[in-house]
């Protein structure tokens, strides 16, 4: 995850990159909204005006949404701290 600190008064905005590499185009949108969803669970965590950048690999496509959530979390809670 990258994140950029922005303008506090805007909300956080969020993008996820998933590459050819992940999978097909099927797998890679379901990728995609089960980072979504996995966000969504986390969204009281999102600074204001934060710009969040997700990537994906390769085993995201097979990754539990357990463990995609709990990676989630700890990341931010990272990017929290600094």
């Amino acid at each position: 995850m990258t994140f950029l600190p922005g303008d506090p008064c805007l909300p956080p905005r969020v993008a996820y990159a998933v590459g050819k590499r992940v999978a097909p185009a099927v797998v890679r949108n379901r990728v995609r909204r089960r980072l979504r969803a996995a966000t969504m669970a986390h969204r009281a965590e999102l600074k204001p005006g934060t710009a969040y950048l997700f990537g994906a690999v390769p085993a995201g496509a097979t990754t539990p949404f357990a463990e995609i959530g709990a990676a989630m979390g700890g990341v931010l809670s990272v990017a929290l701290r600094s």
